[in-house]
């Protein structure tokens, strides 16, 4: 009998300080990944236009990949579910507290910088002319992070989806580009929160270039 409270007492703290501080409102950082030298602006200018967020948060959703928050999304205004990327859980996958950016920033200022740096390494320079020959705006489907939690690790995922308009001289397009990332760590910090978008922004930086690279942008 002592041997099986012992046991569950050592599981329960194992996990707990898998799960990390699940309490309360987390910020988190994010940054869009920076090629850093471009090879110049080899195509021409482009405007990044408006940024809508269709993402759709669900109350008790079914599905730690849905969006949700800790309350009634119903009463949080439309501009704070903007900062809104990610649910913290505790160890044993409950939903607990909100996940949000740091500053104030949305997800609409973080997939404009997304469009741009993804631009800027295809050869365009971005103008501030909304009458630029070429515009590009977009929707964002998709725009979250989650965990679940195992034995002695925690899986961490994100995921970004927009609908990109492709608005040019001669044409329009319209084109679906998706970002993944996951990474595994023990602790829900900010650091494995942070990693599993960072590699969800980079995938989506590859995806777009390549749906670039196909209508010959």
């Amino acid at each position: 009998m002592k041997n099986w409270i012992l046991r569950v007492t050592i599981s329960l703290t194992v996990l707990f300080w898998l799960s990390g501080c699940v309490l309360g409102r987390r910020t988190v950082d994010l940054n869009v990944p920076q090629q850093g030298a471009y090879a110049g602006a080899t195509k021409g200018t482009v405007y990044v236009g408006e940024v809508k967020d269709n993402r759709v948060f669900m109350n008790n959703p079914g599905s730690p990949s849905i969006p949700s928050i800790d309350g009634d999304v119903n009463e949080m205004s439309a501009e704070e579910r903007l900062c809104m990327i990610g649910r913290q859980r505790n160890g044993f996958g409950k939903a607990m507290g909100d996940i949000a950016t740091e500053n104030n920033e949305t997800v609409l200022d973080l997939t404009k910088d997304l469009l741009e740096e993804g631009l800027k390494r295809r050869g365009y320079a971005i103008s501030q002319d909304p009458n630029s020959k070429l515009r590009i705006e977009a929707t964002i489907d998709e725009f979250w992070a989650w965990f679940t939690p195992g034995a002695f690790a925690i899986k961490f995922e994100a995921r970004v989806n927009c609908d990109v308009s492709i608005d040019g001289a001669a044409q329009s397009e319209l084109v679906v580009v998706k970002g993944y990332g996951r990474n595994q760590g023990q602790v829900a910090s900010d650091a494995n929160w942070a990693l599993a978008y960072e590699r969800a922004f980079n995938d989506f930086l590859d995806n777009f270039a390549s749906a670039l690279s196909a209508k010959g942008y």
